[in-house]
Formats: C-alpha cells, structure tokens, sequence
C-alpha cells in the first residue's frame, strides 16, 4: 500500500452519491484549476490551503454531468489503449532488429537447412554462413562500420528563449531529453515552445529521418543517449517547426534508409547500457561523449539492400504507430473540448456520445 506525502492528500466520496469518476474529471477542468491559481499561495513553490482547497464550489453531479464523467473516462481509456499499441509496435520493430542484425537468425536458418520464414526474395539476401570480424563472427559479406560512416550531419541543439524578442522571433516546439520516451510511442504533449534566431531555425529545422538523441542528463543509473526518429507524419501534427535542445544532438542520415536501422541500433545500444561506458562527469549530471562514440563504437553493417528491405518493412509498423498518435490527438481533442462543460452540463449527452463515436476510429482503421 503506498503512503501518502505531506503535500498530498487523498479523497473519498461519501456514500455513493458522488461517482469516484465525476471527481477525478472535477479536478482537470479548467475551472479547478484557475480556482487553484487564484488560491494558491507562496512564492517558489506555491501550495493550496486545505480550507481553500475544500472551498471550491463542485456542484452535486447531474444525470448528465455523470454521463459526461463517462464519456471522459471513455475517451481516456482508447487514448491509453492506443498508447499501449504503440509500445507493442515498437517492441515488435526492435524485435525485427535483434533478429536479423543482433542475433542474425535469417543466416542462421541457411546455415542449417531451414526455412528462415521470410518472403523469398527477403531470404535470398541473406547468406547461408560465418565469417569473422573484429566483432567475432558476422555474416558473410557484412561489414564492420561506426556511426560516423552513416551520418552525413551532426549539429547541436539550440534551446532558444521563453519569449519572442527582436533578434529571436521564431517560434518551434523543442525536444528535450525528458519528452524522448513520450515521442518514442508518438506523444507530442509535452514539448515546450522555444523561440530562436532564424539562421538557427535554418540550420536545426527536424526534417523527416532526422534523429536526435540526447547528450546530457544522465545518472549513475540512467545513462544518457535516449534517441528519437522524426518521421513527416510526427512533424505533419505540430503546429510549429520541430527543433532540439542543447542537451541533444541531431543526426543527419547520408541515406534516408538507413534511419530506422540507426534508430533501432541506438535503441539496442541503450537497453544494454552500452552508452553508460562513454559518459563523462563525475558529480550530477552525466554527459555522453557522442564524438568518442559515434567514431569508435562499432556496428555491424549489413548490406544495402537488406536495409532497403528492412526499412520497407519496418515503415509500416512506425507508419501504424503515428496513425494510432493521430487518432489519440483527436480523442485528446474531444476530451479537452468537454472537459470545460462537466461543471456547467450544458452539453447534451447524446451529441458527445455521437461525436466521440465517429470521431474515433479504432486504432488499426487507418
């Protein structure tokens, strides 16, 4: 059972005349939460009086308002089913990539007379022995590369300023290392706007099969090095120009498609801590030394045409994966549209109940 901190407090309704339900939705509107800034007090961190906090006008829920409360929690639930698919994708991706470029099952099944399980002209590609490496024994005709030989650009980030000012007017939504694990399984929320020079914006515009990975943030048990491929249909859903902080690096690709093999290859690198062995700092923050590693860190490099093949294969999974991130932007959207109307009612619950069914399609129907 957890514990509850000295700045939090738990709620439970009397009786059953108040669902658990409408409450939890009563404290996202925005009515509750201008209330709290209009209450709150302090200066650095400001806090709520249990008086005032108590004080707030919730009006006893309607018919209604508990419908209302429903459909709110309805419109969630798909949002977080579609997150969850979204995790599965990208497990199913990396999966993919253990297979034929870590654990290189395909060559394996030649190698003893079996069918690797892949369509003919996949399997033809793939050679049917060993041959050793500096990285031990890889397939026949692979080669041995670093990341240098793949990226045709590497600039740093630029986090620009909170406010327009005359010298740095352009406004771009930027990614920091905290928003990669969202963005990794297609949110977009939390990013903050930044403005920047124009000759910035220029030059670190995200552009689809762009990468950015972070380079400063780790711990002693978290290493940095998180990475996030950008793809049209991500930017095609922001309403302003995609950059990165100075906290993370972008990646240009020589070949558009080598990026999702990148990506997963960084993915790979990450789950095996491989990273924690190139970051400097002693105290606080870590910093990953992405020169060292990017000209140091080997890799095995399959041929072109298995990555051309790859990477048709593996679109398709990152290509369900922002559909499913679109469809949960139009459920966000709905919610957020009805959130305002739990206190007031005055939405009528059969049209809500009509929009939030056509307006979402399940997430494989794109």
């Amino acid at each position: 059972m957890g514990r509850l901190t000295q700045d939090t407090v738990k709620l439970e309704p009397i009786g059953n005349d108040v669902p658990i339900d409408y409450l939890y939705w009563l404290l996202r509107t925005p009515q509750y939460r201008s209330y709290c800034r209009a209450h709150a007090t302090g200066t650095t961190n400001l806090g709520l009086a249990r008086e005032d906090f108590l004080a707030f006008p919730a009006p006893e829920p309607t018919a209604a308002q508990r419908a209302i409360a429903h459909i709110l929690g309805t419109l969630d639930d798909k949002i977080e089913l579609n997150r969850r698919m979204n995790e599965t994708l990208e497990a199913m991706a990396r999966a993919i990539f253990k297979s034929w470029f870590v654990d290189f099952d395909p060559v394996h099944a030649k190698a003893e007379g079996r069918d690797p399980g892949l369509p003919e002209h996949i399997a033809d590609l793939f050679p049917d022995r060993f041959e050793d490496s500096e990285l031990g024994e890889i397939p026949a005709g692979w080669g041995v590369g670093v990341l240098d030989q793949y990226t045709d650009s590497v600039i740093g980030g630029d986090w620009g300023v909170a406010e327009p000012m005359e010298d740095r007017s352009e406004k771009t939504l930027c990614i920091r290392g905290a928003d990669i694990p969202s963005l990794q399984v297609g949110g977009i929320d939390k990013m903050p706007a930044r403005y920047v020079k124009s000759s910035s914006l220029k030059k670190r515009q995200l552009d689809d099969g762009d990468l950015v990975i972070e380079i400063s943030g780790g711990s002693p048990t978290q290493s940095t090095g998180r990475p996030v491929l950008i793809s049209q249909r991500l930017l095609d859903r922001l309403a302003s120009p995609l950059t990165c902080s100075n906290f993370c690096r972008l990646l240009k690709m020589k070949a558009p498609t080598t990026s999702k093999f990148i990506y997963l290859w960084l993915r790979s690198a990450y789950a095996n801590d491989e990273f924690l062995q190139f970051e400097n700092g002693t105290t606080g923050i870590k910093n990953f030394a992405f020169k060292l590693f990017s000209a140091n860190y080997k890799l095995v490099a399959p041929p072109d045409a298995i990555l051309e093949e790859f990477n048709q294969l593996i679109s398709l999974l990152f290509d369900q994966q922002q559909a499913n991130a679109e469809a949960s932007d139009t459920l966000a959207a709905i919610r957020d549209a009805l959130l305002p109307r739990l206190i007031s009612g005055e939405l009528r619950v059969p049209d809500a109940g009509r929009v939030v069914g056509e307006a979402s399609p399940g997430p494989a129907a794109r």
